[in-house]
């Protein structure tokens, strides 16, 4: 087990701002000021499905330490839904796929569940 990590980023309101960094977090952008500490956020990798060449659902952990109502770590889905007129086959792909894309948040439910009941950020 390692050390507590932090990360220091950088802010136009606040100046640095040095906070803990939990290790589901994928970094900061050493080069891109945040506008406001209340941005200041923390990002898991990124979970995309695709559907005939086209994203149609993201999801990632994410935390806001210091919004004005702070969240701690969450699951943002995002969920893109271009429209199709699908045959039996392509109806059929695309049910598969959301199953098991569901099964995929499950388990970002699990572990969102584990996060949470450490109490950790």
């Amino acid at each position: 087990m390692t050390g507590a990590r932090t990360v220091t980023v950088h802010t136009l309101d606040h100046g640095p701002v040095t906070v803990p960094e939990p290790v589901w977090c994928t970094g900061h952008p050493d080069n891109l000021p945040v506008e406001y500490r209340d941005d200041v956020h923390h990002t898991g990798p990124e979970h995309i499905v695709d559907y005939d060449a086209q994203a149609v659902l993201s999801a990632e952990l994410v935390a806001f330490p210091f919004g004005r109502h702070p969240v701690p770590p969450s699951v943002y889905v995002e969920i893109l839904v271009p429209a199709a007129t699908l045959d039996l086959a392509a109806l059929d792909g695309l049910a598969v796929i959301l199953t098991e894309q569901a099964a995929e948040l499950r388990r970002l439910a699990v572990r969102l569940a584990a996060l949470r009941a450490g109490g950790a950020w």
